[in-house]
């Protein structure tokens, strides 16, 4: 009997006992649907996080100064002196200062994140106006009290209408709102649309700390990145005589980070989904153990022909395969429709990935073939005159 033979056969035993056939691919088809969804939100998380970091420019370098209790310091005009000493490393720089206060108009009020910056901070990072202008260099040189806010403030403080010279109070101090920025994430809370932009001078006094602390950095030159890293570090072990005083990342460096993060995070789930596999591929050695005692007489019958034990052997594995084969299929299409639906209920992008799709369907194939080694190596092992005595 030949593989084609075989292979016939055991469709013809799936199709004979439909029900039975489905409990025993049901295993495989848990386990490689698990594998499949996983991974495709895996994906999806992890191209989500690469574009949003992307999107900040990956010639982006985060400078943060911890100082870490020394009495030295690196000061907002250190940085711009370094950086006009080596302008033909950088593009642009801009102090960050982070701070969290109460913003009001009228009776409405919400907790904002509060992010001073200067007026090349913008263009490093791509904000786009919806009416009015951004921060300037006048208005950190003067410690203006005015702001750019987004979209989600605009909502919750203006109902969306804010107009020329509308004002906002901050922390009981009254801001005038210059800008409103381009809705990039559903003006939802928490969202890059919840958020408010005021020069890095007033934010410096507005979280009771005169030292800036952060910096965001654009390089000229992508492909040297390591370097422009490196001459940073340098600049400030100067200052500080201390590694731990300070940390520099580039945004490059941060996507490696995190797909590798990521990439560790898909292994372990892949890894406990593919228990299911392992229990599938048991439940189909029960299964094909039960077939080859109930096909005792037709084993008998066939080597009283001449078959050999090659031949009984292949037959039974070509089964166990085609049985995990057809569960890794079905496993596989209810695990892209699957994710597809996490990925709607979780409000997050999927992306199966055709690389899964073949290993699942290869190690669903493989399982089979393993597991239903030891059964067709018993049904090969039979006597024919014991076989054909069987009841």
């Amino acid at each position: 009997m030949n593989i084609e033979q075989s292979f016939k056969m055991a469709v013809k035993s799936l199709r004979t006992s439909k029900m039975r056939s489905f409990l025993t691919m049901l295993g495989i088809i848990i386990g490689v649907a698990s594998v499949i969804i996983l991974v495709s939100l895996v994906n999806g998380l992890s191209s989500e996080i690469t574009s949003s970091l992307e999107a900040a420019g990956t010639n982006t370098i985060s400078v943060s100064i911890m100082g870490r209790g020394s009495n030295k310091s690196f000061s907002a005009d250190d940085m711009e002196a370094f950086i006009d000493e080596n302008k033909d490393r950088f593009k642009a720089y801009s102090p960050v200062v982070n701070a969290q206060a109460t913003v009001k108009n009228g009776t409405d009020s919400v907790t904002a994140s509060i992010v001073g910056v200067n007026e090349l901070y913008a263009g490093m990072q791509g904000l786009k106006l919806a009416e009015g202008r951004l921060i300037q260099f006048i208005d950190a040189e003067r410690l203006q009290k005015v702001c750019v806010v987004g979209t989600y403030i605009a909502e919750e403080l203006f109902d969306g209408a804010v107009y020329a010279d509308s004002t906002v109070k901050i922390n009981g101090s009254t801001y005038t709102v210059v800008g409103v920025l381009e809705e990039t994430a559903d003006s939802t809370e928490g969202s890059d649309d919840d958020i408010i932009y005021v020069p890095y001078t007033t934010a410096s006094r507005l979280a009771g700390n005169a030292n800036v602390g952060s910096y965001t950095i654009a390089a000229r030159d992508v492909t040297n990145i390591d370097d422009t890293v490196n001459l940073i570090r340098n600049e400030l072990y100067g200052a500080f005589g201390n590694e731990n005083a300070y940390r520099v990342v580039s945004m490059s460096q941060m996507i490696d980070m995190m797909n590798e993060i990521t990439g560790s995070i898909a292994v372990v789930l892949v890894g406990i989904a593919g228990i299911s596999l392992i229990v599938g591929g048991i439940g189909i050695m029960n299964i094909m153990l039960v077939s080859v005692t109930e096909r005792t007489r037709e084993i008998g019958i066939r080597k009283a022909l001449g078959a050999r034990r090659a031949a009984i052997m292949s037959q039974f594995i070509i089964e166990a395969a085609t049985t995990s084969a057809a569960g890794g299929v079905i496993g596989i299409l209810v695990g892209i429709a699957l994710s597809f639906v996490a990925g709607s209920l979780f409000d997050m992008a999927v992306a199966p990935s055709y690389g899964a799709v073949l290993i699942a369907f290869g190690v669903s194939v493989a399982i089979g073939m393993i597991f239903g080694y030891f059964p067709a190596g018993k049904a090969a092992k039979l006597h024919p005159i014991d076989a054909l005595r069987y009841e």
